[in-house]
């Protein structure tokens, strides 16, 4: 849906305007282009586009059941934008049937308005909790990333706010600086409190989890999903 965002998250190197409209014929250039590619499990995700009427949420339902078209057998993961909180809109998106739902929470509560001041973090919430109840049978999948200034305690309580929201799948990463004008990393985390992390969260009761300082939203995510499912 074009190269930049209306939103200006201070932690995402997106440009934020100008925006132009949709190119209507994208959806189905990405399905040909998995085709070619013979994908087998598909990542679509986008720039925020709060400026049209439904976020968007008709080019992802397109570009879904574009794919699912061209190479029946594939697999396909979305993630989202919050839609600003709009249920029609994600009732678009969860009509494609997609495989797996993703909407990243990105960060504690309390850092919200420093990291994502134009997100509402409760609102995330709601969006995994909604497709969870329009269609029990897709995985839902969250992200946060860890070294913006979170404390443990933080932490803990998003992973839980997440599972009790019906969330299957977390991903965990070290944040990193794109640029001088974003914010800074307040610490690099180890490994091993990767690690852990990773044990607690599933003590909490994500059904997996991948976590580790270069673990992004679509890491390992056709693995994630197979162990998930099967």
């Amino acid at each position: 849906m074009g190269p930049n965002c209306t939103r200006n998250c201070s932690f995402c190197a997106v440009e934020q305007y100008p925006l132009g409209p949709p190119d209507p014929e994208e959806p189905a250039r990405v399905a040909e282009a998995t085709r070619e590619m013979n994908l087998k499990y598909v990542v679509i995700t986008s720039v925020t586009r709060d400026d049209l009427p439904d976020g968007g949420a008709g080019y992802f339902a397109e570009t879904v059941r574009q794919v699912k078209n061209k190479i029946p057998d594939a697999l396909v993961e979305i993630l989202i934008p919050d839609f600003l909180g709009d249920e029609r809109a994600l009732n678009i998106v969860m009509e494609s049937s997609p495989d797996v739902l993703n909407h990243n929470i990105e960060t504690v509560s309390r850092l919200y308005p420093s990291v994502r001041p134009e997100a509402d973090y409760r609102r995330s919430l709601a969006v995994l909790r909604q497709a969870k109840k329009i269609n029990t049978s897709v995985f839902t999948k969250s992200g946060l990333m860890l070294g913006l200034g979170e404390l443990p305690g933080e932490v803990e309580e998003t992973l839980k706010d997440l599972v009790e929201a019906g969330c299957n799948m977390l991903t965990l990463g070290q944040y990193l600086q794109p640029s001088k004008k974003h914010i800074e990393v307040d610490r690099f985390v180890s490994p091993k409190e990767f690690d852990d992390w990773r044990k607690t969260a599933l003590e909490i009761g994500f059904s997996e989890v991948a976590s580790g300082p270069f673990v992004r939203s679509s890491y390992h995510a056709k693995e994630l999903y197979k162990k998930v499912k099967y």
